[in-house]
């Protein structure tokens, strides 16, 4: 159903990557303060000038290395991976490595995330604000909004989104609402609280993860079961456009449309998935 299809109000995390960028590389030219990094430096110019990236040991984390000078966020923090993470470290290595001439930010949804969660949701006051913003899918929640015509997406929304609501029902013991009209659409305030209280344990890591799968799928919670690992990223991308493949069955594909948007949903939240990853 189009109508609950929103704009994620926060923006781009890899646009604001690069606008960062572009302010550090403006401002270090009139005012005293850290050298141009590298990472600015590659910004400002969109082209590659590294020739090796590496991954080094930092204490007990990662860092991530340009010709041996560590990768910054927008915020010039140095991007730090846990020694949990160093898959993820991996992962923003290859990414950077696969840049060929010209930089493709596109081509950087894990470290956008990375950087997200270490410049933006370290505090709880910061982490708090985001559960609430994510919280406001909820009452428009796609998969909480059922039609009963054409039978092709009947039967679609039966097999991938009615697992996910006794999931989420049963796991969290609370009451969620199934809709067929747009004029009355509030859940339960006790279901809201708990899910307040769930979000209140995340990490940065996994509030940065819930944020770029929620705002992707335009679902609340399809994304707290990704997080939660109760579907794999290729099950998620799919209930996230089951109205699009009801569509699809009834009128056919669009080509470099239809598919191209279902590739980059399984990106992002391939990233959103990978981010999570303890090894």
């Amino acid at each position: 159903m189009g109508f609950f299809c929103r704009s994620a109000p926060i923006r781009s995390t890899t646009g604001t990557f690069l606008r960062s960028f572009r302010k550090l590389q403006s401002t270090a030219s009139i005012i005293d303060g850290p050298p141009v990094t590298e990472t600015n430096r590659a910004e400002a110019t969109m082209k590659r000038f590294w020739k090796d990236v590496d991954i080094e040991k930092r204490g007990d984390s990662f860092a991530v290395t340009l010709d041996r000078r560590s990768l910054k966020t927008p915020s010039g923090n140095t991007l730090l991976l846990p020694g949990n993470k160093k898959l993820v470290a991996t992962l923003v290595a290859t990414e950077w490595d696969n840049q060929d001439k010209l930089l493709k930010p596109h081509a950087l949804p894990i470290t956008s995330l990375v950087s997200r969660a270490i410049d933006s949701l370290g505090e709880d006051a910061a982490r708090e604000e985001v559960c609430h913003a994510l919280l406001e899918y909820f009452d428009t929640d796609t998969i909480c909004f059922h039609e009963d015509y054409p039978p092709q997406l009947v039967t679609l929304q039966s097999d991938h989104w009615d697992p996910l609501l006794e999931w989420a029902r049963n796991t969290f013991s609370v009451e969620i609402h199934k809709f067929e009209s747009i004029l009355s659409n509030k859940q339960p305030e006790a279901t809201k609280q708990r899910f307040i209280e769930e979000l209140k344990t995340f990490t940065s890591w996994e509030i940065a993860a819930m944020e770029r799968a929620t705002y992707i799928t335009k679902s609340f919670l399809i994304a707290l079961a990704l997080v939660k690992r109760f579907v794999t990223v290729e099950q998620a991308s799919i209930a996230a456009r089951v109205e699009v493949s009801s569509q699809i069955e009834r009128w056919g594909e669009v080509e470099d449309s239809h598919d191209v948007d279902f590739h980059d949903v399984r990106r992002q939240l391939g990233s959103a998935a990978c981010l999570l990853s303890l090894t």
